[in-house]
């Protein structure tokens, strides 16, 4: 089940390869995100003495947090991934020049799991494009439905 999908990954990079990584959160902020308050915007996806991090997401913090407790919202976050898969992105990003973004927020089997990809920017003919044929899909869709009725 999704929580929040980041929409500007998908239309400003090519998504070549995904990979699902776990989140090292704390207590208040899974409380945050099961209350829809997360967002991955202008989250980014770094690699440091090879690990991952999740940097820019930012989590509100609930009114009802803790008192002991002084959340920071845009923290950063370990992401947890087999070594391999680990040493697998952190190649390609140093050689082939892929980024790595964060694409979508989802519930597995109780836990809060993100989905990253590697991608390749854009440019702006390639958008356009996108754009292109997202319509004539959407116009071909409709075109559709109105020969069914």
């Amino acid at each position: 089940m999704s929580i929040i999908q980041n929409k500007k990954a998908f239309h400003e990079y090519f998504i070549e390869d995904k990979y699902e990584a776990g989140l090292m959160l704390e207590g208040w902020e899974v409380k945050a995100i099961r209350a829809g308050r997360a967002q991955l915007k202008e989250a980014y996806v770094t690699a440091k003495e090879g690990a991952l991090f999740l940097f820019g997401a930012h989590i509100s913090p609930l009114i009802s947090a803790s008192t002991h407790i002084h959340p920071d919202p845009v923290r950063t976050r370990k992401l947890l991934l087999h070594k391999a898969e680990i040493e697998k992105i952190i190649l390609k990003v140093q050689r082939a020049g892929y980024t790595v973004m964060p694409l979508d927020m989802h519930y597995k089997a109780g836990r809060v799991k993100l989905t990253i990809g590697l991608a390749k920017g854009k440019k702006l003919h390639d958008k356009r494009a996108t754009e292109k044929e997202k319509d004539s899909k959407r116009e071909a869709a409709q075109a559709m439905k109105k020969v069914r009725r």
